[in-house]
C-alpha cells in the first residue's frame, strides 16, 4: 500500500505522487517569534514532524522548509513595551523555542529561513504582481492584493467570494479598494522603530505576514512544490491568500498538497489566557518530561481535534512507562541491529497505519501489540522491532533503565529516590516492615512505584 494523505485542497484522501520520484519537498508554516511557544504550538510542529520523519522512513529524501516569521506587528510592540530591538526580541524567543522542541524530540527542518532575510524576494514577487494588475498602491502608501482580480480565489477555504465578503469586518477606510484585499506591503508609521522599516520601491515600509510565506517558499522550494502544511487556523486567511499571491505571479500551483492539523482545546475548551488554561510549552515540562508529551500528541491522529489534559497527560506517562518497562527486561546493546523488516507482519500493520494518512493511534497500538510479544517470548529480535518502530516516532530511544528512574519533573531526583530505597532495605532487614513499608507509600504519593525484583528494588514513574 502507498502513502495515501488527505488533502484540504481538494477536501479528501488522495494517493500521495512527489513530483520528483523519491525526493519530497514541503514548506509548513512555523513561528511568529514574540513571546514562549504554547502548546498549540506544540501539536502543529509535531505534527509535521512526524509526517517528515514517515517520509524519511518510506525512502524520500525530504526538503523540509518550516520558516520563522520574525517581523510583525506583534514583535515590533512587543520589543518596543520591552526596550530591546527586534532582532534581540527574536532570537532569544528564537533560542527558547529551540530550546523547547528539542525537549519534544521534534528534529530541526532542512531549512529555518527568516522573513527579514527574505525581504529582497518579496519585493520582487510584489513587482510581479503589480505588473500583472494583481496589485495596487493605496492612497495611505501601502501596497494591497486585488482579491477579486484573482480567479479561484476561496478554492482552498472551500467558499465564494461573496461568503467571504459576508464575514469579512477590515474597514474600508484602510486605503482598500475591497475589504477582502490584503496587504503585501505595510507603508511605515512615524512611532515604529528603525529597525522595523526597509526601503523599497513602493516607500519605507515592511512586509505583510501572507507575502513572507509565498518568498521564503519558492525561494527554498521552487515555484510548486510537493506539500504545504500548517495548523488548521492558518487555512483562512493565510494559505488562501499564499496561493493568491504565489499562482497569481507564477500562473502554476503552488503546491500539490494542503495538510493542516486539526484543532487543540485544554479539557475541552479552547485554549485562552482569559480562560486561565493557557499553557507553554515550557510550563508543562515543568510537570512532565518532553518523551511523555511527545507520546500524548501521538495518540491522537494530526487532523483530529485534540484535547489536552493533565489526565491525558499521566495517562500517556504510564503507557510510555509500560512500553519502556517491555525494553527493560530484555538485554538490547546500544549496537544492535534497528533495521526494520518491513515484511514482517507487525511491522507491516505499522506501515499501513501511517501510509493512511499518518495514523499514529493506530502505529502506536501495534507497538503495545510487541509489548505483549516481548512480554510473553522475551525475545530480543521483537524488542529490537519495538524499539526501531518506536525511534520512527521519535520515542523510545533512550536507554529504558534511564527513562524508568529518571524522577519526576518537580518532584524528587533520582538521588533522593535511591536513598530512600536503600533506608526501607535496612528497615526490611530489620523486620521493621511497618517503616519499609511507609517508604514505600510515600514513594507512592511521589509518583514513584518500587518494583521487588530478586536482583534488587527498581522504581518507575507512574
Amino acid at each position: 500500500m502507498s502513502l495515501r494523505v488527505f488533502n484540504s485542497l481538494s477536501r479528501q484522501v488522495e494517493s500521495f505522487v512527489p513530483m520528483t520520484p523519491g525526493q519530497v519537498r514541503m514548506y509548513v508554516c512555523g513561528m511568529t517569534i514574540y513571546d514562549l511557544c504554547h502548546v498549540g504550538h506544540a501539536r502543529m510542529m509535531m505534527s509535521f514532524d512526524v509526517v517528515q520523519r514517515w517520509l524519511k522512513a518510506s525512502g524520500y529524501a525530504v526538503t523540509y522548509v518550516r520558516n520563522i516569521t520574525d517581523i510583525d506587528d506583534k514583535i515590533i510592540r512587543r520589543a518596543v513595551e520591552r526596550g530591546i530591538t527586534i532582532r534581540q526580541l527574536t532570537d532569544e524567543m528564537t533560542l527558547a523555542m529551540h530550546e523547547d522542541i528539542s525537549a519534544l524530540g521534534i528534529e530541526p527542518p532542512t531549512h529555518e529561513p527568516r522573513a527579514t532575510e527574505y525581504v529582497g524576494q518579496m519585493l520582487d514577487l510584489i513587482g510581479k504582481l503589480e505588473g500583472k494588475g494583481l496589485a495596487y498602491r493605496a492612497v495611505n502608501g501601502d501596497v494591497n492584493y486585488a482579491v477579486r482580480k484573482f480567479e479561484g480565489y476561496g478554492k482552498l477555504s472551500g467558499k465564494s467570494l461573496d461568503q467571504l465578503r459576508a464575514g469579512e469586518r477590515v474597514a474600508v477606510d484602510e486605503g482598500k479598494l475591497d475589504p477582502l484585499d490584503f496587504v503585501l506591503w505595510k507603508a511605515a508609521k512615524p512611532e515604529e522603530p528603525d529597525d522595523a522599516k526597509y526601503d523599497s520601491a513602493y516607500g519605507v515600509g515592511r512586509p505583510g505576514w501572507h507575502i513572507e510565506c509565498s518568498a521564503m517558499a519558492c525561494t527554498l522550494l521552487g515555484d510548486q512544490f510537493d506539500i504545504h502544511g500548517g495548523g488548521l487556523d492558518l487555512q483562512f486567511p493565510h494559505h488562501e491568500n499564499e496561493i493568491a499571491q504565489s499562482e497569481g505571479a507564477t500562473g502554476q500551483p503552488l503546491a500539490n498538497y494542503w495538510l493542516h492539523n486539526g484543532f487543540l482545546n485544554v479539557d475541552n475548551e479552547k485554549m485562552s489566557k482569559s480562560l486561565g488554561n493557557f499553557f507553554t510549552i515550557r510550563d508543562v515540562l515543568k510537570r512532565y518530561d518532553g518523551e511523555t508529551i511527545r507520546y500524548f500528541v501521538l495518540r491522537v491522529q494530526y487532523r483530529s481535534p485534540f484535547n489536552f489534559s493533565d489526565a491525558g497527560l499521566d495517562d500517556a506517562r504510564s503507557g510510555l512507562q509500560r512500553l519502556y518497562t517491555a525494553l527493560d527486561a530484555i538485554d538490547l546493546s546500544a549496537t544492535d541491529d534497528l533495521t526494520i523488516d518491513w515484511g514482517n507482519p507487525y511491522a507491516a500493520r505499522f506501515k499501513a497505519a501511517m501510509d493512511e494518512d499518518f495514523n499514529t493511534p493506530i502505529a502506536v497500538s501495534v507497538l503495545f501489540d510487541l509489548v505483549t510479544e516481548v512480554n510473553r517470548t522475551q525475545s530480543p529480535e521483537t524488542a529490537r522491532l519495538l524499539k526501531a518502530l518506536g525511534g520512527v516516532l521519535g520515542i523510545l530511544q533512550q536507554v529504558p533503565s534511564a527513562y524508568l528512574q529518571g524522577g519526576v519533573p518537580g518532584g524528587l531526583g533520582a538521588e533522593a529516590i535511591e536513598a530512600m530505597i536503600v533506608v526501607r532495605a535496612q528497615a526490611k532487614a530489620a523486620r521493621n516492615f511497618a517503616e519499609a513499608d511507609r517508604i514505600r507509600d510515600e514513594l507512592l504519593q511521589h509518583g514513584i512505584e518500587l518494583k521487588d525484583r530478586p536482583q534488587g528494588t527498581t522504581w518507575v514513574k507512574v
